[in-house]
Parts: structure tokens; C-alpha cells; sequence
């Protein structure tokens, strides 16, 4: 059975940083293409960053370029994202996916239950 489970979400002011973890099982992590989604409140699914870890490949949205980081880690079938510099508008439930391809979410198998991120003063 696929699980992945989000973890590390929370409340943090404006400019703090969050890592966000999703333990993987139930599938050859290492050889899967992930990805993190979030969904702010009212708004449609984001695509933010998708990692092919097997050739170190990464890939990221505009709106988080630069401040986001996407990595794995393959002896604990564990993806991360580590957030910095974090907006208000970065306020939003956030996905880990398998799978990969921007927002062709129909590239996409298994999600997680996703993890709450408020940034907030």
C-alpha cells in the first residue's frame, strides 16, 4: 500500500523559515519522480516543485524559486521542503505528491493529506 505522510507544517511569521517532510512507502521511492503542491485557501492547486532524485534534477515554480528547496532523502524514502524567506501568501495546505509534470495533475498517482502552512505575524 502507497502512504505519504506530510509532516512539519505550522504557524510562522513573515521572512521565518519551515522544513516540510513526507515519508514515502509502498513504492521504489528512490526511482519516483516527487512533488509538492500546495492549495491556498479558495484557490486552485499550485504545482511547486518536482525532483527526478535519481538525476539529481529539480524543478520549481516562480513563485517560490529561490527561496524553496526541494530534496530527498533516499535511505529514508523522506522528501523535503525547506521554505525560507516565507510570504503570507505561502499560507496554504501543502501536498506531497508521487509523480511529477507541472500541473498536469493527472500525472500524478498518490498525494499525501497534506500539511498546514500559515504565515502570520
Amino acid at each position: 500500500e502507497v502512504q505519504l505522510v506530510e509532516s512539519g507544517g505550522g504557524l510562522v511569521q513573515p521572512g521565518g523559515s519551515l522544513r516540510l517532510s513526507c515519508a514515502a512507502s509502498g513504492f521504489t521511492f528512490s526511482t519516483s519522480a516527487m512533488s509538492w503542491v500546495r492549495q491556498a485557501p479558495g484557490k486552485r492547486l499550485e504545482w511547486l516543485s518536482s525532483i527526478y532524485s535519481w538525476i539529481n534534477n529539480t524543478y520549481y515554480a516562480d513563485s517560490v524559486k529561490g527561496r524553496f528547496t526541494i530534496s530527498t532523502d533516499n535511505a529514508k524514502n523522506t522528501l523535503y521542503l525547506q521554505m525560507n524567506s516565507l510570504k503570507s501568501e505561502d499560507t496554504a495546505v501543502y501536498y506531497c505528491a508521487k509523480g511529477a509534470g507541472g500541473s498536469r495533475w493527472h500525472n500524478y498517482d498518490y498525494w499525501g493529506q497534506g500539511t498546514q502552512v500559515t504565515v502570520s505575524a
